[in-house]
């Protein structure tokens, strides 16, 4: 079916690179959409879509365009089918295998979040060097120990990464994770990673987040942003590193 650009339906640009900023607001427009679908909305215009996801419409449809062509004209997108281009994009059409270094209260929360397996994220290794806590088993996963992470690697494959420790040891446990061939990692140490030029590095940085919005209570406690507009969403503050 037509687009509300004028192309041809479910066709995913071959080759387009799409932009880490659209990239980043794809997930927010897949939990609102997804929101949306539950809510009996079988077609959603970019208008509401961007108004419930609180960005602009037109960002919204020039996001949408870097996928492909879904919508049609006066009538706009069918909410299911374009959750499962979304989907298909981010690369959650497949499951991805990941593994835990770090069970302390924060691993541990996240080795059993539903948001995980939710996602087509599942924990199939859980790593840490406290002998009191190697041999326990956490949603189903026994805790082993580093000396054990080539096995793991080689009995799960795992994709990602997740570093919980403290930022002291960080850069250790993000050499062991590498050196193991796991090209993709999610920091929650507070701590800038030195890896290879292959490596994804994404950091979440909880008083990053909580200076960001002290900001901007700042702002709005000294009449600063009192001009009618919404206050903004703000993303994550995951960011990579550039060589150098």
């Amino acid at each position: 079916m037509p687009s509300e650009h004028g192309g041809d339906d479910g066709v995913l640009p071959a080759g387009r690179r799409i932009p880490e900023a659209t990239v980043a607001r794809l997930p927010v427009y897949q939990r609102t959409l997804e929101e949306l679908l539950r809510s009996g909305l079988t077609t959603v215009s970019s208008e509401l879509l961007a108004s419930a996801a609180r960005v602009n419409a037109a960002k919204v449809r020039k996001d949408l365009s870097l996928l492909g062509s879904f919508g049609t004209r006066g009538a706009g997108y069918d909410t299911a089918f374009l959750i499962e281009q979304i989907d298909r994009r981010l690369g959650l059409d497949r499951a991805w295998p990941v593994v835990i270094a770090g069970v302390g209260n924060l691993g541990r929360a996240l080795a059993r979040s539903q948001g995980f397996a939710s996602r087509n994220f599942e924990v199939v290794g859980l790593i840490d060097t406290d002998p009191a806590v190697i041999g326990q088993v956490v949603d189903g996963v026994v805790v082993r120990s580093p000396d054990d992470l080539a096995a793991v690697v080689e009995e799960a494959r795992p994709a990602i990464g997740v570093v919980t420790v403290p930022a002291a040891v960080a850069q250790r446990v993000a050499d062991l994770l590498v050196g193991a061939g796991i090209r993709s990692l999610l920091n929650f140490a507070p701590q800038v990673l030195d890896v290879p030029d292959d490596v994804l590095v994404r950091y979440v940085d909880l008083s990053i987040e909580l200076q960001i919005l002290s900001f901007f209570e700042a702002q709005r406690t000294h009449g600063a942003s009192d001009d009618g507009e919404p206050m903004p969403v703000l993303g994550s503050s995951g960011r990579t590193p550039s060589p150098g």
